[in-house]
């Protein structure tokens, strides 16, 4: 079931989504102060391209408040927005029965596009 959630998810916008991740993330890695953002994003774009059968947990890895200071800049420079996106896709995707396992991925991607920082997918 995993790997067919993951082909109609590809099929009807996930490769989509991933590609935009892609974009924003080269863009950001090019800017030298934006590589930890980047790196995030492709973190976004992993989980966009085989959302179905990966969890998001938090990092074993000790940072101290890096993680917490990261997370504060990313809501406030773009992550609320994203996060929302993903909220109201997953919202319209909730109004059918069919449509409710795909909103469920999407408010896991909501989840980490509001904090990425300290967590990782697995």
């Amino acid at each position: 079931m995993k790997f067919l959630g993951n082909i109609i998810w590809l099929i009807f916008g996930g490769i989509i989504i991933c590609i935009e991740y892609l974009i924003s993330s080269l863009i950001l890695i090019v800017t030298i102060v934006g590589i930890p953002f980047g790196i995030q994003t492709l973190k976004l774009a992993l989980l966009a391209l085989w959302p179905f059968g990966s969890e998001i947990r938090a990092s074993k890895s000790s940072s101290g408040c890096l993680s917490t200071i990261m997370n504060i800049l990313w809501i406030l420079i773009g992550g609320i927005w994203i996060s929302l996106t993903h909220l109201v896709f997953g919202i319209l995707f909730a109004i059918t029965i069919i449509g409710i396992p795909f909103a469920m991925q999407h408010f896991k991607l909501a989840g980490l596009a509001l904090t990425p920082f300290g967590k990782e997918i697995i």
